[in-house]
Parts: C-alpha cells; sequence; structure tokens
C-alpha cells in the first residue's frame, strides 16, 4: 500500500481504472486438482494474479521432534517466485512471505480438525507465479480450496477478499494500481458458514466509518469467492463421478 501522491487516473466517468464499480470483483477462475503428485491442489486465476496451491499429507512429521502426540502440525509456506512482479524478486524467503505464511497458518489452524492426526505433519505450499495485488487472499483462498481437495477435515472453506481506500473511495478487491497508490488495505479471511473472522490486517488509515464499509465490501467479497470455491470443488467431483460411472459402463 504505497499512499504516494501520483498523477495515475484511477477514475473516470465514475468507474475504477479497469472499469469495474465499487463493489465489483475482478475475475476469478479456480481449477481444483491440478497436481498429480499433490495430496490436493488448486490453481487460481484472479485478476492478474496467478496462484498454485498444493497440499501433502496428512502424513507422518519430519523432523521427529517437531511432532505433536496431540495433534497434527500444519505447515503454510507461502513464496512469491523470482518472476512474478515486473522487478525480478530475489528468489527464497523475505521478511513479507514470513508474515504471510504465518498468519496464514494460524487462519487454517482454526478450521482444520489437527486433532484428528496426531504426529503428523500437513504441509501447505503456495506458488505466487504471477503477482497484480491482493496475493495473500488469493493464496489463503486457494490453499482452502487444496485442503478440501485433499480429504483434509474441516469446519469450512476459508475464503479470502480484500477492500480499501482509492481517492477518497472504499473499493473492494484492489488492482495493483489501486494497492500502489490507494491509502488504505483491509485484507479478512472469513469461514462464510458461521462468519467467523480468521484473518484480518490493515494497511493505511482508515475512520471507523471508512472501516465498516471496507469491513462490508471485504466480507461481500469473500461470500463471492466462497461460492467460485464451491463450485469449483463440485465441478471436480462431479466431473469424477461421471468418469467412474463410465468407466463401470464399459466394464463386462
Amino acid at each position: 500500500m504505497g499512499g504516494a501522491k501520483t498523477n495515475l487516473v484511477l477514475w473516470k466517468n465514475g468507474k475504477r481504472i479497469d472499469g469495474r464499480g465499487k463493489e465489483d470483483l475482478r475475475p476469478v477462475k479456480i481449477t481444483v486438482g491440478v497436481l498429480a503428485k499433490a495430496d490436493g491442489s488448486c490453481y487460481l486465476e484472479w485478476g492478474g494474479n496467478k496462484v498454485m496451491a498444493a497440499v501433502y499429507g496428512p502424513r507422518e512429521c519430519f523432523p521427529r521432534h517437531e511432532q505433536d502426540p496431540y495433534k497434527a502440525r500444519l505447515r503454510y509456506r507461502y513464496n512469491m517466485a523470482p518472476f512474478s512482479v515486473d522487478d525480478r524478486k530475489r528468489p527464497g524467503p523475505d521478511r513479507r512471505s514470513t508474515e504471510i505464511s504465518k498468519v496464514s497458518r494460524e487462519a487454517l489452524e482454526k478450521i482444520v480438525f489437527l486433532e484428528y492426526f496426531p504426529k503428523t505433519s500437513i504441509d501447505v505450499y503456495v506458488e505466487v507465479l504471477q503477482a497484480d495485488a491482493g496475493t495473500r487472499c488469493a493464496a489463503l483462498s486457494a490453499a482452502s480450496v487444496a485442503l478440501a481437495d485433499a480429504g483434509v477435515p474441516m469446519k469450512d472453506l476459508i475464503a479470502s477478499c480484500a477492500a480499501g481506500k482509492v481517492d477518497k473511495e472504499i473499493v473492494v478487491d484492489l488492482n495493483k494500481a489501486e494497492d500502489n497508490f490507494g491509502s488504505a488495505d483491509l485484507p479478512i479471511g472469513i469461514s462464510p458458514r458461521t462468519g467467523e473472522i480468521y484473518l484480518m490486517q490493515m494497511d493505511g488509515q482508515l475512520s471507523r466509518q471508512e472501516f465498516d464499509e471496507a469491513f462490508s465490501l471485504a466480507f461481500k467479497g469473500c461470500m463471492q469467492i466462497y461460492e467460485k470455491q464451491k463450485k469449483a470443488l463440485k465441478d471436480k467431483f462431479e466431473k469424477m463421478t461421471a468418469t467412474e460411472i463410465g468407466d463401470l459402463n464399459g466394464t463386462d
């Protein structure tokens, strides 16, 4: 979140720079089960963001000293590929990726039934292949779908979306220009079924009224993402069922 002064036009004829209204999300596409070697996986495109999530486990936890005799250990790794941004990023973890990994792991720990799998690990890897603002929300939403694809028992999916302030207007789902030159950003992650909040951060400053408006827009955005998550999972398993029925009909 930049907040810097700029001559860039972010609004034109009452519309945002990419033609959206204040409450419109960027196009979202979710595909489930894209990696054959992972227990669960998800590929998500959200605006210009392209994110791959993979889940391995539950499996025996190594090194053994990290095992918890009462529950599984959930490990989450968020990483941005060096080629994901305009200026090549240095490979490996940095302060930002470490922070996002931590808050995302803590969010997912709240919905996964870790106590079902003592002494194991559930490893979640998220790779941002192309970044266009809002990558933590895209990554967390994709990771949640990948966990469901892996068959990991959960209370619910986590859907994540952000809202923010751009040129004194509160809008949902900031794009790259809005994120760079806006004055506030509020990403949240929720359980849409219960309404519980598992992630909420804020960069910049908002008045109480602006915060309430931003939270409301972000919450509505989460609900839209949730519907897309459920549809992607349903499409995958309906396709699997149809294929299995076809295989049975084709056997003697």
